[in-house]
């Protein structure tokens, strides 16, 4: 079944496209992955699936288990079973690890909080009462988040860059999170420039100026790394941040 269908996505900032009749599906239960340079539109096309604020204003249509989400705001899609984790992580200021955790959590059960801190690669007696401010650092709060994530079990879960700003002994962690959300029925979405985190996915999209330029298996599209190019229709070559807020600049 597909669970997320995205036909015809565009998206303009101050008169510049960044997403361009963007069309991929996503498959229920399984690991996807777009990857691309970047300035291609990977973490646009994450912000808008989720219609983060400044990321509305977009044509075409989103599918989330056949039903249309053009009218519903990132809350009412979080509530359908959608969430992000973000490249960079927010801070929550006066908020502590346990309760950030437990409100994130499906079942609220402090050994299902305990557990994921685990899968995340997070020490329960350093982190637990911590607070998730900026004392924390961006790799810390990262693997938070992604305790969050576990703990709550979503139907679909979009990783933008979960490699960023992570050190390489907690890509395991990763990796491992990755494999038991599947494995408890999430399907994930992998945004990433990164050969190690497409490797993690079973099908792929290559994007390129904000559309899809080709899609197949891993081993199809990880060639896009060795060559760092493959034919593209578009005549220019990307020159633009993947972030709204750069693009504005």
């Amino acid at each position: 079944m597909i669970i997320l269908n995205i036909k015809n996505l565009s998206l303009a900032f101050n008169g510049k496209n960044i997403l361009n009749n963007l069309n991929l599906e996503i498959m229920d239960g399984k690991v996807f992955a777009v990857v691309g340079p970047n300035g291609a539109g990977k973490s646009t096309l994450a912000s808008t699936i989720m219609v983060l604020e400044g990321y509305r204003n977009y044509q075409g249509e989103i599918f989330f288990k056949k039903k249309s989400l053009k009218k519903l705001g990132i809350y009412e899609r979080a509530k359908l079973g959608m969430t992000l984790g973000w490249q960079e992580p927010a801070r929550y200021e006066g908020l502590k690890v346990s309760q950030f955790l437990t409100a994130s959590s499906k079942d609220k059960d402090k050994n299902t909080i305990v557990k994921s801190m685990n899968i995340a690669g997070i020490d329960y007696l350093t982190y637990y009462s911590r607070a998730v401010d900026k004392s924390l650092s961006g790799g810390e709060r990262k693997k938070i988040e992604l305790a969050s994530i576990v703990a709550m079990q979503p139907g679909l879960v979009i990783l933008d860059e979960p490699d960023s700003g992570i050190d390489v002994a907690s890509l395991k962690n990763i990796f491992g999170a990755i494999k038991y959300l599947r494995k408890k029925g999430s399907t994930i979405f992998l945004i990433t420039h990164s050969l190690e985190v497409l490797k993690q996915a079973e099908y792929a999209y290559l994007m390129c100026n904000g559309s899809i330029i080709d899609e197949g298996s891993v081993e199809e599209i990880k060639k896009y790394f060795k060559g760092k190019c493959m034919p593209c229709p578009h005549k220019n070559i990307p020159d633009i941040s993947d972030t709204k807020e750069e693009v504005l600049l």
